[in-house]
């Protein structure tokens, strides 16, 4: 056994070299320039996850070679025991061996030697009985390290509890990541509450001008709309973009937020530098046409069933499924999640528009993509889908017969947080009611599960030209492995994903990304404690 113990020690060895020889390679690494930084970070990163790999793997095999000497440990000790219980059954056999052929050769009444002989008989009687005894206890005891079948049953069943554990684990880990992802922090409800009091304060500096400006119907002008309810960010793209047009005067933006940031959202605008880029704030319910009676998402939100589905599950029932958790957020529902599929309504004088989640960053000029031939396309993407990944059937139910009979599992998928919409051929496929009819069908939610990546997959089936993949790199909320060369090249980078960069646990090696467009000058965000990078 000693050679089991020897050579788990030596699979280890092994593991534990390459642990040292990545240590001793780390701290030989040259100190890079400030111009590199960002890609020796991400090296850096890299290595980091190699050596804590392979310290894992020699810490598990530093285990096995544990597991093992106590393996050998304990046969020896059980066969040691069973040895001894040889060695007395054997002279206890013999000797009542002996006294039986005493016994035929005397007799018990008339010879005393006879009755002694019969007593210790007796007492080696129970000797033996006791010795049988304890015995059968040590070969059951023993068992298990010797019936390869049953220890094998034994492991069968511990690997099997430990994999509930980890289960277990893994929902709860994810429920708690998907808490920090949503919840809001303290900075930053901390500036939304300081700007509507400026709002409040001095309302005639921050109203919106009368009649509005002509630019922000102008057709002629590069036009984007952002949806938000966070104001930090939402400045953060407009500032992106504005810091890397070449006129900026030539760009409009139209930002929509909900009544309750709506102050908060115009004073941070209008605190900006725009360099005579136009731009509106406005709240979704200054759009009297979102209404229940129209737009399916509002008529759903009254229902009793689906409220219970996000807003009755107790926490035992929210962690029973953890893929399915973050599809109970009941941002899902928020209409600033679904003003996309009314673009054309809400601007009936533009062709074109580009769409910007409140989660990217703008690295370059963007009027490249008014220039694209859209071929009578409506929605221009960057396609996600490589291999098996990214495609229909993950998307949605393809055991529904509505949706096998309309749609390929295969197709590819794309990305929401830049996109180029034709406004015209929007209107031309009427894309708007298609939402409305696949809307309708999924009240119950048999067709795809929440969110607003299905249905848009499925409004702009066969209207979406793939664009090219550099106009959007995605993953920067959730892929500490994206090339710094990759994210150079692209004109928008996006955070998706849970790790957004103004939460502490956005990944340190992105963020100066987005943080180089926030304004830690200003006098809200300072007196809000937001820490400079």
């Amino acid at each position: 056994m000693a050679a089991v113990a020897g050579s788990a020690g030596r699979s280890a060895r092994p593991v534990v070299a390459l642990a040292l020889l990545l240590l001793a390679v780390s701290a030989a690494a040259p100190v890079a320039t400030a111009g590199a930084s960002a890609a020796v970070n991400g090296d850096r990163l890299r290595a980091e996850q190699i050596r804590k790999q392979a310290s894992d793997a020699a810490a598990s095999a530093a285990a096995l070679a544990a597991a093992s000497r106590r393996l050998h440990l304990d046969r020896a000790r059980h066969l040691r025991l069973l040895s001894s219980l040889h060695r007395n059954l054997t002279n206890t056999l013999r000797a009542l061996s002996l006294a039986a052929d005493a016994a035929t050769v005397s007799d018990p009444f008339s010879d005393p030697a006879a009755a002694a002989n019969a007593s210790s008989s007796r007492q080696l009687d129970l000797q033996a009985k006791d010795l049988i005894r304890a015995a059968r206890a040590a070969i059951a005891d023993s068992k298990p390290l010797f019936d390869p079948q049953l220890k094998i049953q034994r492991l069968k069943d511990a690997i099997f509890a430990q994999n509930e554990l980890l289960a277990r684990a893994k929902k709860r880990g994810a429920f708690a990541s998907l808490i920090a992802a949503k919840s809001i922090p303290k900075p930053l409800h901390c500036l939304a509450v300081r700007l509507t009091a400026e709002r409040i304060a001095r309302p005639e500096q921050y109203a919106e001008p009368v009649p509005p400006p002509r630019a922000l119907e102008d057709p002629a002008l590069f036009h984007y709309a952002i949806f938000s309810d966070n104001v930090l960010a939402a400045s953060c793209v407009v500032r992106s973009a504005v810091a890397n047009s070449i006129d900026p005067s030539k760009h409009v933006f139209h930002v929509v937020t909900d009544r309750m940031n709506l102050g908060a959202m115009q004073v941070i605008i209008r605190r900006m530098d725009l360099k005579g880029a136009h731009y509106e704030v406005k709240a979704f319910e200054d759009y009297k046409f979102l209404n229940s009676s129209y737009v399916p998402v509002l008529r759903q939100l009254e229902s009793a069933n689906l409220q219970k589905f996000y807003f009755e599950n107790k926490l035992e029932n929210a962690t029973k499924d953890a893929s399915n958790m973050k599809f109970r957020n009941p941002k899902y529902l928020s209409m600033l999640n679904h003003l996309r599929f009314y673009l054309p309504e809400m601007y009936p004088k533009l062709h074109r528009i580009l769409f910007l989640d409140d989660d990217v960053v703008v690295q370059r000029d963007l009027t490249g993509l008014w220039k694209i031939d859209m071929d009578g396309k409506v929605n221009g993407a960057v396609e996600t889908c490589f291999g098996s990944f990214h495609r229909y059937w993950q998307y949605m139910n393809f055991s529904h017969p509505l949706i096998k009979a309309k749609f390929s599992p295969n197709a590819c998928g794309w990305a929401y947080g830049m996109n180029f919409f034709d406004l015209d051929s929007w209107r031309r496929e009427k894309c708007t009611e298609q939402y409305h009819y696949w809307q309708n069908q999924n009240e119950n939610r048999t067709l795809w599960k929440l969110g607003t990546l299905p249905p848009g997959l499925i409004t702009f089936y066969s209207t979406t030209k793939p664009l090219d993949k550099s106009w959007h790199v995605l993953g920067l909320g959730y892929n500490p492995s994206i090339s710094m060369e990759e994210i150079r090249n692209a004109a928008v980078v996006h955070f998706n994903g849970n790790m957004k960069p103004w939460l502490d646990i956005g990944m340190n090696q992105f963020r100066h990304l987005w943080t180089k467009y926030v304004d830690y000058d200003d006098e809200y965000i300072r007196q809000c404690n937001f820490a400079p990078p």
